[in-house]
């Protein structure tokens, strides 16, 4: 049966979605014995399966560096310290405290993985609101929100952006000045929503401050220098693919992660064992699962099928198709995680705008580093913003809020599906909206 490996691939593919959104196993347990059926079924040999991880080494190596740059500071207490003074800074306003949320998550995941800082921040949230008699759920859960929206701030600030980013080829320069404000304008929709979405803790007054611990920074040397680091880290984010000889993020994060381990050594405030065990080793090895999964819906022709399909309905409509995408995707990445969802949205696309003429097969390539046309850009932008802001509509549609809610549990209240699409689903309707604005407005017309 020639059709045989397609439905295999198809249906692994369809498996691995489900039991990560019903949660009956590990996500990355799940990939990764979803990538090794391919393998063993014989729909492609272990050498491809390591092709298509390769293909995709920008994203890994990109996160990877972040990672360890990241965990390496963290002796320091610098962001322990910062979630005190955002709470020392609300003054006893509950509005203070919410909008105090909102104005330290910003910055940090414009620049860094949203999990990744939800794994840091969120932890520091329940014992201190606890202190000061403040419900910690809707403050998560407020934090989530900006952790997402403000990923797209910035080429590296979400998984998901990262990926169709590589995949067209933007920099992070050309990413701050075409898309940036659409990542500003979800983060403000999010703050015009806070007093309605959180009105109880929004005009609650809260006392006892005196009380609240008061950690210190712990070697203000290294977290000097460390800060020159990430300074240089992002200065080359910015100006290092305009270089004769360009210098790409993922190796600017890798060359970060480098100095950051160099200086945690010659510093001793930690060892470099326990730093690289400390590594998300687990969400680096998802994302590999992934990339294989979809390689195997490319190698088998589901993706070429669905593209077709995709091509009938669509046509050359590029602007019905922008913001068809937006709304589909953002509805996907509300039930889907939005990572492999974008790593199999990547190749259907480009796989659409060759059947339909819209450019040339060299774009299916893993290799390809050519520009697309202007006129298709909306398209893939649409996609991001779509995937981005859907996961913000309920618990499973990022991985930012799976972390969210296992630091809520572990200090005692769980996050319930029910209670977080309260506030998900308004949210993530009123950002997708204002995002079709935006894209519309500056991409479209």
């Amino acid at each position: 049966m020639e059709n045989l490996p397609a439905i295999i691939a198809a249906l692994t593919f369809i498996g691995v979605i489900g039991i990560i959104m019903a949660e009956t196993l590990h996500l990355t347990v799940a990939a990764l014995l979803g990538a090794l059926i391919l393998v063993f079924t014989h729909v492609m040999t272990l050498s491809e399966a390591i092709n298509y991880i390769s293909a995709s080494y920008a994203t890994l190596a990109l996160f990877f560096g972040v990672m360890v740059l990241v965990r390496a500071f963290e002796p320091t207490k610098i962001f322990d310290y910062l979630a005190t003074q955002m709470i020392l800074l609300a003054k006893g306003e509950g509005k203070f405290l919410l909008l105090g949320v909102v104005a330290i998550t910003t910055p940090i995941c414009a620049v860094l993985p949203n999990a990744t800082t939800v794994m840091l921040l969120a932890p520091l949230i329940p014992p201190i609101a606890q202190d000061i008699g403040v419900d910690f759920v809707p403050l998560l859960i407020l934090m989530v929100f900006v952790a997402n929206s403000s990923g797209l701030m910035t080429l590296v600030g979400d998984p998901a952006t990262f990926i169709v980013g590589d995949a067209i080829n933007i920099s992070f320069n050309d990413y701050l000045s075409r898309l940036s404000l659409g990542g500003g304008l979800a983060v403000i929709t999010i703050v015009v929503m806070v007093p309605f979405l959180f009105s109880d803790l929004w005009n609650k007054k809260f006392s006892h401050l005196e009380d609240l611990p008061h950690p210190k920074i712990n070697h203000p040397r290294v977290l000097m220098l460390g800060g020159l680091i990430v300074l240089f880290v992002l200065t080359f984010f910015v100006v290092g693919e305009s270089f004769p000889v360009p210098i790409s993020p993922a190796a600017v994060a890798l060359l970060g992660a480098a100095l950051a381990l160099l200086l945690a050594h010659q510093s001793k405030i930690d060892t470099v064992n326990n730093i690289l065990r400390d590594v998300d080793w687990s969400t680096l090895i998802f994302f590999m699962s992934i990339f294989v999964l979809i390689g195997g819906l490319e190698k088998t022709g589901v993706v070429n099928q669905l593209s077709a399909v995709l091509a009938a309905i669509l046509g050359k409509n590029i602007a019905l198709g922008a913001v068809s995408l937006l709304f589909l995707v953002g509805l996907l990445s509300a039930v889907v995680p939005n990572i492999p969802l974008v790593v199999a949205m990547v190749p259907l696309l480009k796989q659409y705008l060759v059947n339909v003429g819209l450019a040339t097969p060299e774009v299916l390539t893993p290799a390809f580093d050519g520009q697309f046309a202007p006129e298709v850009l909306p398209l893939f932008y649409a996609m991001m913003f779509g995937a981005t802001l859907g996961g913000n509509g309920t618990l499973v549609g990022a991985s930012s809020n799976i972390v969210a809610a296992g630091i809520s549990e572990q200090h005692g209240k769980s996050i319930s599906f029910k209670r977080f699409l309260k506030y998900g689903i308004p949210v993530m309707f009123m950002q997708l909206v204002t995002s079709t604005i935006y894209i519309t407005v500056f991409f479209l017309l």
